[in-house]
């Protein structure tokens, strides 16, 4: 039996992982995108991708405290519907989680830093991945000790854009009847907002990262649902402030041609240098990538112990007690991923991916709730994971032919290696990875949870 990983997170420290993977560096760009597709009233579809986040959410949090153990969705899938499912949804979200390191790294070595030193994008990333996988491998500990002070930079770079947002329409240099402007030249209003919901979205999803610490969470069915829907309304709120400021104070045609959209309120209002802007840019990709990178590596080693893939990534270091082998692994992808330039194929694909997990997730809470636990855990309402589903597949809808084909590649290559992973677990009882103390959080095995399996 593998050995489980040290519990060090606390309810501050989770909820700090997930404000901080939420906000992430996505904000700093998606505001454009999202005026370019919808229009100046970017708070409209930003409010409606946080509902249909906070769904799935419902969710995460009830199997997150129901089985808090590394694997996250995978580990769902896995006892829901068997190894195959379990080991094509695992290999979705790895691979997303993979590429977006990959693209974080290569981000990182973009505008913002060279505004600073001109370096070789091959050089940063090398150094970029290196640095964070060993804060990685230190423990989960250091890792969330790190995202808490870039969590702070974060969310107080968008707290000065609205801040000086708020003074730009205080003074009446703003137009708040662009707050009300739905739809574009090319898009009429219905289209334009489910456009810039998808984009909005893909801002809110970090949240399922979370779930693959949730075994070195000390309580987590307590902690995990606080951390979770106050970690998701903090988001909200910036976020909403955010888009109100920016389409106020800002015209949607020139949010969506800048490449730092929030640069341009801090232009507008003046007063603070550009370079600030820079450093928080910065910070902020490097906690997603440090984020995601804990995330990736949790989620192997969570599929290794579940026998979807090769033991080996299920090591641990003796005395940290983290998952040296799959951060390793993960690293050493997302590193050939960012050298290659093959980022920009994959990247579009990842928002695709996440609505596949998703989906999966949602059916398999229904699924699971034949599971008697004899502890008690977060449930959902009934309606919360169906309706989920359902915005699952409505945002579906809105992916382009090009990215599904593309996707369905992926997918292909994933069920491929499902059916080869699946052989190796046919011999573990379906839905019933072996479940110890320290899965349920419990320090006393009569405190274990006596699962049914079917």
């Amino acid at each position: 039996m593998s050995e489980p990983l040290a519990r060090e997170v606390t309810t501050p420290l989770l909820y700090l992982f997930i404000v901080g993977d939420v906000l992430g560096a996505g904000i700093y760009v998606l505001i454009g995108q999202i005026a370019g597709v919808s229009g100046s009233a970017v708070w409209l579809p930003l409010t409606v991708a946080l509902v249909l986040a906070v769904l799935t959410a419902a969710s995460y949090a009830e199997l997150a405290t129901k089985y808090p153990r590394a694997g996250g969705a995978s580990h769902y899938a896995h006892r829901a519907f068997g190894p195959f499912a379990g080991f094509v949804v695992g290999f979705c979200m790895l691979a997303a989680g993979v590429v977006s390191v990959a693209a974080l790294a290569r981000g990182f070595a973009g505008d913002y830093l060279r505004q600073f030193v001109q370096l070789p994008t091959a050089l940063v990333a090398v150094v970029f991945l290196l640095a964070l996988g060993v804060l990685n491998a230190r423990g989960i500990k250091d890792s969330l000790r790190a995202n808490m002070l870039a969590t702070l930079i974060e969310a107080g770079g968008l707290v000065l854009v609205v801040g000086l947002g708020a003074w730009v329409i205080l003074r009446g240099d703003a137009d708040l009847d662009r707050l009300t402007e739905i739809g574009t030249a090319e898009r009429g209003p219905v289209t334009a907002v489910l456009g810039g919901v998808v984009l909005a979205y893909y801002a809110f999803v970090g949240f399922e990262t979370s779930v693959n610490v949730a075994e070195e969470t000390k309580d987590p069915r307590r902690s995990y649902p606080r951390a979770l829907f106050g970690a998701m309304a903090t988001a909200g709120v910036l976020y909403l402030l955010v888009g109100v400021v920016a389409g106020a104070v800002v015209p949607a045609e020139r949010l969506a041609a800048s490449s730092g959209p929030l640069l341009e309120v801090v232009r507008v209002a003046g007063g603070v240098p550009q370079w600030v802007f820079g450093v928080v840019a910065l910070v902020a990709v490097t906690n997603g990538a440090l984020l995601t990178g804990i995330m990736s590596s949790r989620l192997a080693y969570g599929m290794a112990r579940d026998r979807l893939l090769p033991s080996v990534l299920a090591k641990v270091l003796p005395r940290r007690r983290t998952p040296w082998v799959a951060i390793v692994v993960t690293s050493g992808l997302s590193l050939v991923l960012a050298l290659t330039g093959e980022i920009d194929v994959l990247a579009s694909t990842l928002v695709l991916l996440l609505l596949i997990v998703f989906a999966a997730v949602n059916t398999a809470v229904l699924v699971l709730r034949r599971d008697q636990q004899a502890l008690p855990h977060f449930r959902a309402p009934t309606a919360l994971p169906v309706l989920g589903l359902a915005s699952c597949l409505l945002l579906g809808t809105q992916i382009e032919a090009g990215v599904w084909l593309r996707g369905g590649i992926l997918l292909a290559v994933g069920v491929l290696l499902a059916v080869v992973g699946s052989r190796s677990a046919r011999n573990t009882p379906r839905g019933a990875p072996e479940d110890t103390a320290e899965d349920t959080g419990g320090d006393d095995p009569g405190t274990r949870d006596h699962t049914t399996t079917r």
